[in-house]
């Protein structure tokens, strides 16, 4: 804080957080501690890198105004984070309800009689806030989670295993339970192909008896017999 007569500047160090490629800003406050109104004016040794808003004004009695300077983003950083950038404050007694767009050059001028009061003030590059590190636990704890992932790992592989011959064992069954099924129909086919044979060699003893009426009647009764063995394997097949 500045010990001036007509305004309290704060804080007299600029202080950027040095960041490449990145523009950062810095608030002056500037206090009139009078009575009168006051006209001020900022001034850099290096107007090209910095932007101040407002460079000049008038802080009326009493009261505090805020001036923003911003320094542009830098492409290099100096090998020794020093700066030599220098800002001074001009500031000087204004006539009642003078307003910034009344503020002249000429009223900061030394050489025309005007008591001009000034504040220098330096610029300083400083580290930028660090993010908050994550805490880390002790190192029994930080293994737990570890070790639960390499089981929850080897749980999940074993269910997929698991999960996967659940899969495959229906269809093997399902495989063995058509391949029975086919072998039962063919073996119904044939067993309807062989009775539909019998059929047609009984028809034709039956003709053949009525012209012969000899030796068939136990041949027919064998006949009828074999048809009911093949119709009760069939019947049971199904």
């Amino acid at each position: 804080m500045s010990n001036s007569e007509l305004l309290t500047v704060e804080p007299l160090d600029l202080q950027f957080p040095f960041e490449l490629r990145k523009q950062i800003s810095c608030s002056l406050y500037l206090t009139n501690k009078t009575d009168n109104h006051v006209a001020f004016k900022v001034k850099t040794t290096n107007p090209k890198k910095y932007c101040v808003r407002p460079n000049t004004g008038v802080v009326p009695p009493r009261s505090t105004c805020e001036v923003l300077v911003t320094m542009q983003a830098q492409k290099e950083a100096p090998s020794d984070m020093q700066c030599k950038d220098k800002f001074l404050l001009q500031g000087v007694t204004a006539s009642p309800g003078i307003t910034a767009k009344d503020v002249t050059p000429e009223m900061f001028s030394k050489e025309a009689g005007y008591l001009v009061e000034e504040t220098k003030l330096r610029v300083t590059y400083v580290t930028p806030p660090q993010p908050p590190s994550p805490v880390h636990e002790g190192s029994e704890e930080g293994s737990s989670p570890r070790a639960s992932v390499s089981e929850n790992g080897q749980a999940s592989e074993f269910s997929f295993q698991r999960f996967s011959a659940d899969k495959v064992e229906p269809q093997e069954n399902t495989s063995e339970a058509r391949a029975l099924i086919t072998k039962l129909t063919e073996d119904k086919q044939s067993a309807i192909q062989l009775n539909n044979r019998l059929q047609r060699e009984l028809e034709q003893l039956r003709r053949d008896s009525k012209r012969s009426q000899s030796g068939i009647p136990l041949m027919y009764v064998l006949l009828v017999g074999l048809i009911g063995l093949i119709l009760g394997y069939i019947m049971k097949s199904t």
